[in-house]
């Protein structure tokens, strides 16, 4: 089996379970760890950075793309990331089913996308069942959230730290929780509950270092 083979046979809706499955997923596996571990183990540049991400995906990574590392897969092949998008550090990706990041998202600290499941039944439990999450454009994921297989998270929305979602998530929402369940619209003209130091007219040095 080729990569393209598996990768036309996540798209078709199949599962993986196959012993030919197996073997292309741990030859991925090896060589996703090996760019990881060039990622994650010494300093990089965010243009150094951008050219290992391109290998990892297969594919070049766009040049407003920005990261911190480390950054975690064990697989790089089924993730698409569009302009101007930004990964926090400690991120996972288990992207066999598809990953999709929208223009303009950014992922917090130690976000899962996590696109396998698992049959149910003891006897089916080594099955894994693939499927995509979406993310449209300008998402906000905050730091210690999972994202479950299957979901689309519409354009604009925020998903509240340590929320597990299993569900879509409407465009220009806030959801949280676990579930993370629909907690309100957003006001576009919304600013954060504490003041700025532009609109207090004061700055703390200290807190400039």
């Amino acid at each position: 089996m080729t990569l393209d083979d598996f990768l036309n046979h996540i798209g078709a809706g199949g599962v993986l379970g196959t012993p030919e499955i197996y073997r292309l997923m741990d030859e991925m596996s090896d060589e996703a760890r090996r760019i990881t571990c060039e990622i994650n183990n010494t300093y990089h540049s965010q243009e150094e950075l951008r050219a290992l991400m391109s290998r990892l995906l297969g594919k070049p990574v766009d040049e407003t793309f920005k990261m911190f590392p480390p950054f975690y897969t064990d697989f790089g092949r089924n993730i698409t990331i569009g302009r101007h998008v930004f990964i926090n550090a400690c991120c996972h990706f288990q992207d066999h089913g598809g990953v999709t990041l929208g223009d303009g998202c950014l992922i917090g600290h130690q976000v899962v996308f996590a696109t396998l499941d698992h049959g149910r039944a003891s006897e089916d439990r080594g099955v894994m069942y693939p499927a995509p999450i979406r993310l449209g454009k300008n998402v906000w994921v905050g730091s210690n959230s999972t994202i479950l297989r299957g979901v689309t998270v519409g354009d604009n929305a925020i998903i509240a730290a340590g929320s597990v979602v299993t569900k879509d998530v409407a465009a220009n929402t806030v959801a949280g929780g676990v579930p993370a369940r629909y907690i309100r619209d957003i006001d576009r003209n919304e600013k954060p509950d504490y003041p700025c130091p532009s609109e207090t007219g004061t700055v703390d040095k200290r807190s400039m270092g």
